[in-house]
This record gives C-alpha cells, sequence and structure tokens, in this order.
C-alpha cells in the first residue's frame, strides 16, 4: 500500500515531464505543457537546491533527463561602455584571475550537484560587449544525444550527455573575429541533422549550417556586410514547408533550411533586433527589439516582400527591447525594460491591459498549466493567471539578480541568477 500511494502521488509528475532542450523550451516559444508547476517561493520557501555556478553569464539553462546543462564565463574580458539599459546595473565581476575561460556545467536534476564541467581557454583576442552581459550570453542546446555549447568569439562544442567533447571549432578563427557592437548574443538552433549558426555582424554576416554529429559544413550562406542581430533563429515546421525566421537589421526573413535561401520577407529596418519570434495558430509574431520598437503579426504562406500581402497588423512602438514574446491562447504578453507588462489580443494587435510592475525585465517570459511567468532582474517573478484580463496571482522575490529566461522541466521551474543555479517546486 505504502508503494502504490508513491507511485499515485509521482504520477502526475511523471507523466507530464517534458524536457527543456533549448532557449525557450521544446517548442521555441517559452511554453510548456506540464501542470505541476510551483507558483509561489521566496529566498526560504521551495527552493529544492541552489548550485553555485563557475563564472557569469546571461544564457538560460537547458534540461534533458536528469540533467541541466548551463554555460558561463570565468574571468573578465573587455567592456563596450556606452549607454546601458534604463535603469539596469552592470554584470558584475568574476573576480577569477588568469584569463577568460568558458564553462559548460552539468547539474543533477535531484539535489544540484555538479555532475561534470568542460572548461575552454577563451583565447587572447575577445570582443567588447554590452556591460549587460558577457561572451556567455548564447544558451546551449541538445538533442538528446549530443549537448551544443557557442561562445561570443566563435568558440563551438559539440559534447557527450556526459560531458565528452566530440568536436569543436571556432568560427573567430577560421574565417572573421567576431566583431558586433554590444556582443555577440545568437544562441545555435537544430534542424533535423543540422546545428544553425547565425552570425549576423556588421563586416562578415553568414548563416552556417553544421553537422551534428562531426560539426563540419553542409551549407553556408552569405548574408552581405552591414547585418547585425542578436536573435536567434525560430524553426518553423509548417505544412507547406518549413522555414528558418531570422529578425535582422533590415528585415525579417524566411529561409529554407536545407538551402539557406530567403523564401519572403518583410522590409522594415531595426537597428538592434534582439528577440525572437514565434509562431502560434498559424500566424508569426514578432517585435523588433531597440527602444520599444514595433512588433506585428505575419502570415507566413507568401513568396519575396510580403509586407503588404501577409503583414496582418503592426503596432509602430510598445514592444520590449530584448525580451520575446509569448502567445498563449489569443493573448500577447510581453513585459520591457521599463517595467511595464502588456497584454494584446493576437487577432487584432489592440492592447487588452498594461501595468507598471516596476524594475527591468530582460528575461522572456515563460507559461506552463494556465499561467505566465514574468522574471523581472532583480529576481521577482510575476506569476499571471492567463487571460485577457490582468490577474496576478503570486509575486515571488528571490533575492538574487538573474537576467536569463527560466526553465521549465519535470515539475520544476530552474532560474539561473548572477551566482547560482536554483531549483525551484512547489508542494
Amino acid at each position: 500500500m505504502p508503494l502504490l500511494l508513491a507511485l499515485l502521488l509521482l504520477a502526475p509528475l511523471t507523466l507530464n515531464a517534458e524536457n527543456w532542450p533549448q532557449w525557450r523550451g521544446p517548442s521555441a516559444d517559452g511554453i510548456s505543457t506540464e501542470t505541476a508547476v510551483p507558483v509561489q517561493w521566496s529566498a526560504a520557501k521551495n527552493i529544492v537546491w541552489k548550485a553555485p555556478l563557475q563564472g557569469m553569464g546571461t544564457s538560460t539553462p537547458i534540461v534533458w533527463g536528469d540533467l541541466i546543462y548551463v554555460t558561463s564565463q570565468r574571468g573578465d574580458g573587455p567592456g563596450a561602455g556606452g549607454r546601458d539599459f534604463e535603469n539596469a546595473q552592470t554584470i558584475k565581476s568574476t573576480g577569477a584571475e588568469g584569463g577568460v575561460q568558458f564553462v559548460v556545467e552539468a547539474f543533477a536534476r535531484s539535489d544540484g550537484r555538479r555532475v561534470w564541467e568542460q572548461v575552454f581557454d577563451g583565447g587572447d583576442h575577445l570582443p567588447a560587449v554590452h556591460l549587460k552581459h558577457n561572451l556567455a550570453s548564447p544558451s546551449c542546446v541538445t538533442d538528446g544525444e549530443r549537448v551544443y555549447a557557442w561562445f561570443g568569439t566563435g568558440l563551438t562544442a559539440a559534447l557527450s550527455m556526459d560531458g565528452e567533447l566530440l568536436w569543436k571549432r571556432h568560427l573567430g578563427q577560421e574565417r572573421t573575429q567576431f566583431d558586433i557592437r554590444w556582443g555577440h548574443g545568437s544562441s545555435p538552433a537544430l534542424y533535423d541533422d543540422t546545428v544553425l549558426l547565425l552570425v549576423d555582424h556588421p563586416d562578415d554576416s553568414y548563416l552556417l549550417a553544421v553537422d551534428r554529429e562531426t560539426g563540419k559544413d553542409l551549407w553556408k550562406v552569405e548574408r552581405g556586410e552591414g547585418k547585425r542581430s542578436y536573435t536567434t533563429p525560430f524553426i518553423l515546421r509548417g505544412d507547406t514547408g518549413d522555414q528558418i525566421i531570422i529578425n535582422s537589421n533590415n528585415r525579417i526573413e524566411a529561409i529554407e533550411p536545407k538551402s539557406g535561401k530567403v523564401i519572403w520577407h518583410v522590409g522594415e529596418s531595426n537597428r538592434v533586433p534582439v528577440p525572437a519570434p514565434v509562431f502560434h495558430d498559424g500566424v508569426l509574431y514578432s517585435s523588433r527589439g531597440y527602444n520599444s520598437g514595433p512588433f506585428m503579426a505575419i502570415g507566413v504562406d507568401g513568396a519575396g516582400d510580403v509586407t503588404e500581402s501577409e503583414l496582418k497588423w503592426r503596432v509602430p512602438t510598445g514592444a520590449p527591447y530584448v525580451s520575446s514574446l509569448l502567445v498563449l491562447d489569443g493573448v500577447i504578453y510581453m513585459a520591457n525594460e521599463r517595467g511595464i507588462g502588456t497584454a494584446v489580443d493576437a487577432t487584432s494587435g489592440e492592447t487588452l491591459w498594461k501595468h507598471r510592475f516596476g524594475g527591468v525585465f530582460s528575461a522572456s517570459p515563460v507559461a506552463a498549466a494556465g499561467r505566465v511567468y514574468l522574471t523581472e532582474e532583480s529576481g521577482r517573478t510575476f506569476v499571471l493567471e492567463a487571460g485577457r484580463e490582468l490577474k496576478i496571482v503570486a509575486e515571488n522575490d528571490l533575492g538574487e539578480r538573474t537576467l536569463a529566461s527560466p526553465a521549465i522541466s519535470n515539475g520544476y521551474l530552474f532560474l539561473r541568477t548572477d551566482d547560482h543555479l536554483v531549483a525551484i517546486r512547489g508542494r
């Protein structure tokens, strides 16, 4: 009888468990299908464990099975200075000596024990970065066979799930040193047998597809000079064919994933595109980023310039600088660097509600079990009941600065702070 009771108690978590294999989760849209997700926590409540990290970074943890993987930078490289985000603080010094190193760490889901780490030399030629982040901003991605890590110098590596180095490349040494104002931010994306690497840098821009198993080039498309993008390619799998969606400074465009050819594009320039698009009920939703920029809804079945034919609606201002949109049940949720959260009707683009939460939002929203999670930089997470009216279910303060987007897996919510990987679980 005790065994049967234990199995019944564990069943909901087991049946609904899913991996979080990349930034923004299983479908790269921030949405989890899990139902047993924590709602309330604090620095002292519902914290299962806190694991110290070997370095700093703003990459999101990814989860596969019983392991959580996260990248960091150990040691301090050059900063870029310049205008920072409103109310933002600079990334803390790691305090490490002896040059810069890049670290991939794997932690046990059950207790936060560090299972393995892989360390790479950062090299001598380090590009300057924005004060907000460092060269460990790209999140790693996994297919369940390998973990693929990419850093802001161009260093790329595939590791086994047990931490063995399988292959390594350095795009910054093979071709041109990575040089984009404020530092590289795009994460790798997976499509079938390829790892997709977007290098939209002003002096050298290309989209590269490499073989997952060997790391060798499958195809490369030159994208021309003057490109700038910090976003991660979004893989759209559709009935009429798959597409790679890229949010770059001159336009949003769809790429054919086997050849790299442009299928369609929406023409509109934007200085600093950071957010990644999402797909919901046959429509692509994307914000352009930078200085409360525009956001829009786009049909995906066109060809060539679809600005007139497929642009369903466009709101000229109000979108976040950094964080991406979340679309759930016909409602778009967003939170910006001025501490303002907004919900928008996905069909019309009309504002449903707007609320000043305060603080600075860099993390992208996530959702699970009919709730939306907005994490603000000071470590506060606002849990909302999903819907067309604002209903704040909980306000949770972790007490540690948090720039990375949350991950949800197996009943846990994982937050990466400046110093720790934190596992949160409700009763």
